[in-house]
């Protein structure tokens, strides 16, 4: 790693759960700093003289990009980076905001997700196309996990700031792929761990739960669980492949944290009813 760059992981701490979201901190450039809820646990960790350059995002879902306009709001200057596909929604948010809503309730979405501030269009910064470079990242378009997903490469340090696409891993836990509704495309996700692994990363940075230096490992094994849990979910239940995801992760509070079990079957049922 170049003495000149600092990679740092920021715990937000989600929901009072250690090593459930991770931030990825790359100098003054933040890549997926989490839900809004969290956003006063990411900033009281920060350096006390940090100035926010740039807000990264690999996809827009809530536990990743929530936090962005709370963000803006504090430090007005920055800058969003997102792909095209996603950067409407960080500029009008109400569409996600309302779909979220239906989902968990005005409750359970304010004590989850906290408030979801607009961010102006004019620092909002639309990658455009299927790959291209900004600031000090390359970037790739990455669907197969989200339809707007991007995965970027950390010139400096060779990191790989993944997203979702390598899957969650917590400490020496199993690696598993994330599979809400709508958008999971099984070859899609597949052919985008195939261009990060192209990369050669020195190591993938992941928002569930830090960075892991195994990279080529951590790509294709995610795949193939994605492979796996794909075929339980179109052979099974929703309580079999539910009580899968719970067997693999020992009732991890952190997993269930970053990929809760009762949302991941509908995502590959959806997949499969698409297929048809």
């Amino acid at each position: 790693m170049s003495d000149a760059t600092t990679h740092a992981e920021h715990d937000v701490l989600f929901q009072g759960t250690e090593q459930a979201i991770c931030c990825h901190r790359f100098d003054d450039v933040l890549v997926d700093p989490g839900p809004a809820s969290s956003a006063d646990t990411l900033v009281a960790s920060l350096p006390d003289d940090f100035e926010l350059r740039a807000v990264c995002l690999t996809h827009i879902h809530l536990d990743h990009a929530g936090a962005t306009g709370v963000l803006l709001r504090r430090w007005p200057d920055a800058e969003v980076w997102v792909h095209e596909r996603g950067a409407k929604h960080v500029i009008d948010p109400s569409r996600l905001v309302s779909s979220a809503t239906r989902l968990y309730g005005e409750e359970r979405m304010r004590t989850l997700w906290g408030e979801i501030v607009p961010v102006d269009a004019a620092h909002v910064t639309a990658l455009e196309g299927e790959s291209g470079s900004i600031g000090p990242f390359e970037w790739h378009y990455t669907p197969g996990h989200a339809s707007h997903h991007a995965c970027y490469l950390h010139r400096d340090t060779g990191i790989a700031c993944c997203g979702d696409v390598a899957g969650v891993r917590v400490g020496d836990g199993p690696i598993l792929p994330p599979t809400p509704p709508p958008d999971i495309d099984v070859e899609a996700w597949e052919r985008s761990a195939e261009l990060v692994a192209a990369w050669d990363p020195s190591a993938v940075a992941i928002a569930h739960f830090g960075t892991f230096p195994d990279a080529r490992h951590q790509l294709e094994t995610v795949i193939s669980e994605l492979h796996r849990l794909a075929e339980i979910a179109r052979d099974g239940d929703e309580d079999v492949f539910v009580r899968e995801i719970e067997r693999r992760t020992g009732g991890s509070d952190a997993y269930f944290r970053a990929m809760p079990p009762d949302t991941l079957y509908g995502g590959l049922h959806r997949y499969w009813e698409k297929r048809a």
